[in-house]
C-alpha cells in the first residue's frame, strides 16, 4: 500500500497531449528507501521475493488494462513470464497485465489521437482505482477478450499457458467496426491447472 500510494501520487493527474508518450518509469523514477519506498512482494522467475518498491506491477497492470479501453496506443509492454495465480475469482483474461522492472521493463503509451488524456489514480482501503479522462467524449468503446487459450505440458513436466488478446471496437451506435489483435502471451504455470477449489 505504501509503495502504491507513493507511485500513484507521481502519476495522478498526468496529462498526455496528442503526439506525446507516457513512460511509467520516467515519471515514477527509481523506487528507493530515500523516497519512502519499503520492501514489498516481487515476483522473480516464478518465485516470490522481497524488494524495495515491491508491488508496483499492480499499478502498471491497471494502467495497461485501462489503456486497452481507450484510443491510446501501447508502444512498450512486457508480459509476465510466469503464471502464479489460479483463475479462481479472475475477472480479466489471462495475460492482460503488464510487468515492470526499473529501469528496463517499462510501460509506454503514445497518444496518437487528437485528444488530450489525463490519468487519475487513487487508493481506497481495499482497492487501487484508476481512470483515463479525455477532453472530449470518446468516439469508440472497447471489449477486451482472449482467443486461442490453452494449457500444454512441457517436456520438463510443467505446464505452459498460452493465449492471444483481442479487442472489439464499437462506434457510438454500438456497431462492431473492428476486431483488433493486441498481443500474445506465454507463461510457465506455477500451479496444477486442474486444481479444484477448496470452497
Amino acid at each position: 500500500m505504501i509503495n502504491l500510494k507513493i507511485a500513484a501520487q507521481k502519476l495522478n493527474g498526468i496529462i498526455i497531449k496528442p503526439g506525446e508518450t507516457f513512460s511509467y518509469w520516467k515519471l515514477i523514477g527509481k523506487p528507493s528507501k530515500r523516497k519512502g519506498y519499503v520492501h514489498g512482494m516481487v515476483l522473480h522467475y516464478g518465485r516470490f521475493m522481497s524488494g524495495v518498491g515491491g508491488g508496483l506491477c499492480q499499478l502498471s497492470n491497471i494502467i495497461y488494462w485501462m489503456t486497452l479501453h481507450t484510443g491510446l496506443t501501447v508502444t512498450e509492454r512486457h508480459r509476465h513470464s510466469f503464471d502464479v495465480f489460479p483463475d479462481s475469482g479472475r475477472t480479466q483474461p489471462f495475460g492482460s497485465g503488464a510487468t515492470c522492472s526499473f529501469n528496463y521493463l517499462d510501460l509506454q503509451i503514445k497518444n496518437n489521437t487528437n485528444q488530450s488524456f489525463q490519468l487519475i489514480l487513487h487508493l481506497t482501503n481495499d482497492h487501487l482505482v484508476g481512470e483515463w479522462r479525455s477532453d472530449s467524449p470518446p468516439l469508440y468503446t472497447y471489449q477486451v477478450y482472449q482467443k486461442e487459450h490453452d494449457m500444454t505440458m512441457a517436456y520438463w513436466g510443467s505446464y505452459i499457458r498460452h493465449n492471444t488478446i483481442y479487442r472489439k471496437k464499437y462506434n457510438q451506435l454500438d456497431q462492431l467496426i473492428d476486431d483488433e489483435y493486441i498481443t500474445e502471451n506465454h507463461a510457465i504455470m506455477m500451479y496444477e491447472p486442474l486444481l479444484e477449489s477448496s470452497l
